[in-house]
């Protein structure tokens, strides 16, 4: 198939895992994940039937906000190894016929990098209007009421010049002025730098936030804030969703399509319907990939479900390209918000969407949130917001990928505190104990990947909802030339008996969430367990 450009890229039929390094595989008994670590899992990898990996950041950091503190965009933490390991491990990934995509993070830096090194120096420093500066507010005090996303104010006072930076996270995490044209340049010679090497692309964090409101102005009041999370006291109608951080994004797609072998931009496009659809950009030239993140904030029932995915369908632009997401590193896991009974019924919807999915390393297990003790978090947005961290916080989704069942899981060796405490489940989730399971979460990851990797239908064909009498169900078919398949998935936790006799007579069960169901049914009386997800060919 085409998406009326010619024939599809890799990174539109194939599927996205993301890995948090941290936690992945440690290979020198410091009890934190590294490069080499993931070379040691490459055949893990490919057995998933992933298309590339996406790493969490990598580059040199103080590690304030675990690698989204960039002290340094073109080099690897020692944590994690060496340029000589990524180079290996790149190489690696290529040779299984797979991508490797990286994180950037344009929007801030850590206060450790030399460029704000060098613009706190002084007011005259040629690189002082790299970053965002202010007077103190004419009574003293912050410049205007902007709000950090880990609490309190957005701006931090620096005595030794006297005036105010901008951080919307951490104070560690200075704000780059991207309306300088050397801070962009800058930034775009450090993707080249990367994609000289063969990087097959990058995912750019909170691109939402990369321009400024240029007067500074006081952000309102929201009316109908509930009083929970701090920063949604205000609107943030001057720190978000500038209009001219578009031209920033069509820089960045400039030079990724300046090299060959369909390179890939994807945005962490956490934002509402309506801003995510101008992420594509008018003429299809700012990210080929804008994350949509409806799924991670949904109701898990049958009818949100296919409302938001028709939404989606309905706003796209002509020729954009889905890009499905359930979970990530700053989100709770999927088994634990849609909880045992649907965590398959989710994954089937995710790999079965038309779109591109990216899985969240961990997921193809059903690992939960974990419970961190309290002198163990190291998440600074928890530990700067206790109240929020009593519901969640994000050190819970980062645990440690659970190997086998000897100490630490695999992760790291006997005697090493890994950097994380593993997660409650791990006897249960690891991976040498589900590999032997012929019905277990992993084996039903596997399974399905492997056909939606087959599969012309699901990796690239359209889609179409098709209305049951069951209010619990979403079904949807997905065709591609005469291949034609029923998803049929189950909400409401009961049994349904479905006439979807209107499709065809019959149909071929190739896959069902509990494993246990193959062969031809009637459509006419199609019945759908509990909490059960079918792909039938019809």
């Amino acid at each position: 198939m085409t998406d009326g450009n010619g024939p599809l890229a890799w990174w539109q039929t194939g599927i996205i895992y993301q890995i948090y390094p941290l936690s992945f595989q440690d290979s020198d008994g410091d009890g934190i994940g590294d490069l080499p670590g993931i070379l040691r899992r490459l055949d893990y990898l490919a057995g998933l039937n992933v298309a590339a990996v996406w790493l969490s950041p990598v580059f040199p950091s103080p590690m304030r906000d675990f690698g989204y503190d960039v002290a340094g965009y073109t080099a690897i933490h020692p944590w994690f190894g060496t340029l000589s390991d990524f180079d290996r491990l790149l190489a690696g990934l290529h040779d299984r016929v797979m991508k490797l995509i990286l994180d950037l993070v344009p929007n801030h830096t850590s206060d450790q990098h030399p460029w704000f090194l060098e613009s706190r120096g002084s007011r005259d420093n040629p690189r002082r209007d790299w970053y965002l500066w202010r007077d103190p507010a004419p009574g003293g005090g912050p410049p205007n009421n902007w709000l950090s996303f880990f609490g309190g104010p957005a701006w931090t006072f620096d005595e030794t010049t006297g005036q105010y930076y901008l951080h919307q996270f951490t104070p560690e995490q200075p704000e780059l002025n991207l309306r300088h044209p050397a801070v962009l340049e800058a930034l775009l010679d450090a993707m080249r730098f990367w994609l000289d090497r063969g990087v097959d692309g990058f995912r750019i964090d909170v691109p939402w936030l990369l321009i400024k409101d240029a007067e500074f102005r006081d952000e309102p009041e929201n009316p109908n804030w509930d009083g929970s999370d701090p920063h949604g006291r205000l609107l943030h109608v001057h720190t978000a969703h500038q209009p001219e951080l578009h031209a920033i994004v069509r820089a960045m797609r400039a030079v990724v399509d300046g090299y060959p072998g369909e390179r890939v931009l994807i945005g962490e496009t956490n934002v509402p319907d309506e801003e995510l659809v101008k992420y594509y950009g008018a003429a299809r030239d700012e990210f080929h990939l804008p994350f949509n993140f409806r799924l991670i904030y949904a109701r898990w029932n049958a009818r949100e479900i296919r409302r938001l995915v028709e939404t989606c369908e309905a706003i796209l632009p002509q020729g954009a390209w889905p890009a499905w997401v359930l979970g990530n590193h700053d989100q709770p896991r999927v088994a634990s918000r849609a909880g045992p009974g649907l965590t398959r019924v989710a994954t089937m919807l995710l790999l079965t969407l038309r779109g591109t999915p990216t899985c969240y390393y961990g997921d193809e297990l059903g690992m939960e949130n974990a419970v961190i003790p309290r002198e163990r978090v190291r998440d600074p947005q928890a530990l700067n917001q206790p109240a929020i961290s009593g519901v969640f916080n994000r050190d819970s989704a980062r645990t440690p990928l659970p190997w086998d069942a000897s100490p630490n899981a695999g992760f790291a060796p006997e005697g090493v505190e890994p950097w994380l405490p593993l997660g409650e489940d791990w006897p249960a989730t690891n991976v040498a104990r589900q590999s032997d399971d012929p019905r277990s979460m992993l084996t039903f990851f596997r399974t399905l990947t492997a056909l939606r990797q087959r599969n012309p239908a699901l990796n690239q064909g359209d889609y179409e909802g098709v209305e049951t009498a069951a209010d619990g169900v979403f079904a949807y078919t997905r065709t591609a030339g005469a291949e034609r398949l029923l998803i049929v998935l189950d909400f409401a936790g009961c049994e349904h008996l479905l006439d979807l006799g209107e499709l065809a007579d019959e149909a071929e069960i190739l896959l069902s969430t509990g494993m246990r169901r193959a062969g031809r049914v009637d459509l006419r009386r199609l019945r759908l367990l509990a909490n059960e997800g079918l792909v039938l060919r019809m």
